[in-house]
């Protein structure tokens, strides 16, 4: 029974560094395409154009702020086990990092391939999403907050998950003007980000829920 569990786990955070991985190299496609990134994305894509942070660097700190933010909000019903969610994040960050340093080589020349780098981000993060949520093992830090004001205020996981992604863009975009001013980050492709990820995450999210972790 006690390796049967150590297996299981192993499979789980397994299956989680997968998903930050692939999720890592769409957050870079998605920046490579020049349409915009993913509204989580979004953040720290405008803050590495005008700090000497990277894009990575600039996740960790994000996450960080959004760590503290759950603590704040919750206080007492704060889970320890939720700190789990301060290594992933510095993970997601270097894994950010490395993946936009093994694509610097792409070259977008026209619009349409533009997409196609574009598409193949919103793709690659979908698919990152969906072997988190399989993984089951911890949460990254945005979806910790949504969580954590769930729990304080009656209103559902995904329109909270809407306001919250709207105000991430909203942000970038205020940072973007006020920091470079003009409007980086945000276009056509965070749009398409916004309602496809959530969308081919859960039509994956059943095709693995073919595949159950624990042995029968």
């Amino acid at each position: 029974m006690h390796n049967q569990l150590t297996v299981t786990l192993f499979k789980r955070y397994f299956i989680l560094l997968a998903g930050l991985t692939i999720m890592a190299f769409g957050v870079a496609f998605s920046i490579k395409a020049s349409l915009g990134t993913s509204p989580i994305s979004s953040v720290p894509y405008v803050i590495s154009l005008f700090s000497p942070f990277t894009v990575g660097t600039a996740t960790i700190l994000m996450h960080c702020v959004f760590i503290l933010l759950q603590i704040l909000i919750l206080r007492r019903k704060y889970h320890l086990i939720q700190l789990m969610q301060l290594p992933v994040a510095f993970l997601f960050g270097y894994l950010t990092d490395f993946a936009v340093w093994a694509v610097r080589g792409i070259q977008c020349h026209t619009y349409w391939q533009q997409w196609i780098v574009c598409l193949a981000g919103i793709f690659l993060v979908a698919v990152g999403v969906s072997l988190e949520v399989k993984a089951g093992v911890v949460v990254l830090a945005g979806e910790g907050v949504v969580l954590a004001i769930c729990q304080v205020l009656p209103v559902k996981f995904g329109y909270m998950k809407v306001g919250f992604d709207v105000t991430l863009v909203l942000t970038a975009c205020i940072l973007s003007l006020v920091f470079t001013q003009s409007l980086q980050g945000v276009r056509e492709g965070t749009v398409a980000a916004a309602l496809l990820v959530g969308l081919i995450a859960k039509r994956l999210g059943k095709i693995w829920g073919r595949f159950p972790l624990e042995e029968a």
